[in-house]
């Protein structure tokens, strides 16, 4: 079971911006790599995914300022998020899954990091 360890949240200010960081424990180039978030009294949403060579999805709540990469010489993956309101305050988890036309599917999950956005 891969392990999975968010880095890079915290308080931000609205308007501000913050990267995010999940690194694995092992090899993560033949999965889909994702971002979920869970805000208080909320149900977990989707954020963003990025597949095996590179394709992206978005929630369209974010598109646009949100862009998720991955590195996978060093099994890391990124959420940078820019322009952050207080609607994307939550708990962001990374996850490790797979794609089947469009639907990804995590297997393995994150501990989460806190995300707020507060002036």
């Amino acid at each position: 079971q891969v392990q999975l360890v968010e880095s890079g949240g915290g308080l931000v200010q609205p308007g501000g911006s913050l990267r995010l960081s999940c690194e694995a424990s092992g090899s993560i180039s033949t999965k889909t790599m994702g971002w979920y978030r869970q805000a208080p009294e909320n149900e977990r949403e989707l954020v963003a995914y990025i597949t095996s060579v590179g394709r992206t999805n978005y929630a369209g709540s974010v598109k646009g300022r949100f862009t998720i990469a991955r590195d996978n010489a060093k099994n890391t993956v990124y959420l940078q998020m820019n322009s952050l309101n207080r609607e994307d305050t939550a708990v962001y988890y990374c996850t490790l899954g797979t794609t089947f036309l469009d639907t990804y599917s995590p297997t393995s999950w994150g501990q989460g990091t806190q995300v707020t956005v507060s002036s």
